[in-house]
């Protein structure tokens, strides 16, 4: 109950609303983003020889011939989902040598941090498909909607003829971006001359469409929506980043000592020297330069932030405002803490340590993990063996008090020729074998014959008196011998019987 005294205060419904919507809301309301396109600076030309190198390597490698025999693809790089294959040149991985992918994984891993521990974000602010893809559709938004002050003020008008068809042509552009992407991700599992054809003629499979929707789907979400909140809330490598630097890490920051303090220059600096007009203030003429170019709407004067890209465009940006008012560039730049803050007190000699313990690991882990790979696949075999034991029934037992076991034999002929091999029996030496679809029985030996680059599945009983066997499970060991090469390989299996009385 309220005192007499105290004053009744209203509040309006939708006051009352707001109200309840900050108290209970527990994050910040997105604010789009705008980004300068600054299309002048050395950052911005890596940037654009990054993009073109990037879409020459994505469009174009699945072009690339590479002859394997007759019969076999001849697409340099492709993964062959219905032929259960996967090519990289003279490469050829089957199902079972996945591991190798895991590899190239773990190197991929690994060259990300050694990357980062000399030249910071590198990867995020060059060579990452979202931040190329990104730059490319703000590209065609200056093209079709004006630079950045145009975007803002056509995004907050009303709906017009003009505002129309400047939106439909930037989303357009997108959506055939987007297609191409998608394209260009379906061509690597896929004869491309052939999808190509039967795509246009609609010709291709649902699954080709499908994978093609899918994927330009996320590109024109990701790029032309997305944006920046994939690197800042989507990317995990942006909360663990900051655990590959160090002080000679490569990164992009702001010489507070120079700049500070900021603001605002009023008036001309015509007929005077710089280091008058500077005298007592900071070189920073607050011009926001460094914001508006931000691919990810930060200010970089504001220290190292998780959103930061290292894409340097702010370093670009500020560098062209030093030139006009005549200063010395790299009041942004994209150095070392270490050289940062000795030119903070007026050492300006650069000692970026290059070779440190942890790029020494990074090298060495990497290494090792490269060269087992290229030992395993130099010395991988060119064929090999599996066997599965029938389950059911386990056994047979047969007349003249003999036991019978079945097995599947698989041997995988993983070379470009036919494979001859010879298979025998080891550890039961009174057993015998027959194999559906060769002649005889009783046999020792059995030759057989696989395709190349295939896998020969064969049908074999294996028959044994019952007096000979140590119980219901004997030590049964199936080798084949590779008539071609000589090379051997052995499976141990067993020969499953009843208890012996």
């Amino acid at each position: 109950m309220s005192s007499p005294n105290e004053a009744v205060v209203e509040v309006k419904p939708q006051e009352k609303k707001a109200l309840e919507k900050k108290k209970t809301s527990l994050y910040a309301d997105h604010v789009k983003a705008y980004p300068r396109f600054l299309n002048k600076g050395t950052y911005r030309r890596i940037k654009w020889l990054a993009m073109v190198a990037f879409f020459l390597i994505y469009w174009g490698a699945p072009w690339l011939r590479w002859s394997r025999g007759i019969g076999a693809p001849d697409q340099a790089i492709l993964v062959d989902l219905p032929g259960r294959r996967a090519y990289f040149f003279f490469i050829e991985i089957w199902p079972q040598e996945v591991y190798y992918l895991t590899g190239l994984l773990i190197i991929a891993a690994l060259t990300l941090f050694f990357v980062s521990a000399l030249l910071g974000r590198v990867w995020c602010g060059f060579g990452c498909w979202q931040t190329l893809y990104t730059d490319l559709f703000v590209w065609i938004e200056e093209v079709f909607q004006g630079g950045r002050r145009e975007r803002m003020l056509l995004d907050k008008a009303p709906w017009s003829i003009g505002k129309l068809w400047r939106k439909a042509a930037t989303h357009a552009s997108w959506l055939v971006i987007s297609a191409l992407v998608g394209y260009g991700f379906v061509a690597y599992f896929d004869n491309v001359p052939t999808l190509t054809r039967d795509m246009l003629t609609g010709q291709a499979s649902t699954n080709a469409y499908g994978f093609m929707a899918l994927i330009g789907g996320f590109c024109y979400l990701l790029a032309g929506y997305a944006r920046e909140q994939v690197c800042i809330y989507m990317c995990p490598y942006s909360r663990f980043q900051s655990a590959m630097f160090d002080e000679h890490s490569m990164i992009v920051s702001y010489e507070a000592w120079r700049g500070e303090p900021r603001g605002v220059l009023k008036g001309s600096i015509r007929g005077r020297q710089a280091d008058e007009v500077f005298a007592e203030r900071g070189h920073c003429v607050d011009c926001k330069m460094c914001v508006q170019v931000c691919p990810t709407g930060i200010d970089i004067r504001n220290g190292s932030q998780l959103a930061c890209i290292g894409c340097a465009l702010c370093v670009d940006a500020c560098n062209s405002v030093m030139d006009r008012l005549g200063l010395p560039r790299g009041l942004i730049s994209y150095d070392s803490v270490y050289n940062q803050q000795a030119r903070a007190v007026g050492d300006t000699t650069t000692r970026t340590k290059v070779l440190r313990p942890r790029v020494y690991v990074y090298v060495a882990v990497i290494s090792l993990v490269a060269s087992v790979m290229a030992y395993s696949l130099a010395t991988r075999k060119t064929y090999d063996i599996n066997v599965l034991h029938d389950r059911a029934p386990v056994y047979v037992e047969i007349a003249g008090n003999r036991v019978r076991n079945g097995y599947t034999v698989k041997i995988l002929n993983m070379v470009r020729h036919d494979g001859h091999y010879r298979l025998t029996l080891d550890g039961l030496d009174t057993a015998t074998m027959s194999v559906i679809g060769v002649d005889g029985d009783g046999l020792k030996a059995v030759e057989l014959e696989v395709p190349s680059d295939s896998v020969g599945t064969f049908r074999v009983f294996v028959t044994a008196p019952r007096a000979s066997l140590k119980g219901k499970k004997t030590d049964l060991t199936l080798v084949v011998r590779n008539l071609d090469t000589g090379k051997v390989v052995r499976h141990e299996n067993l020969f499953a019987g009843p208890d012996q009385e």
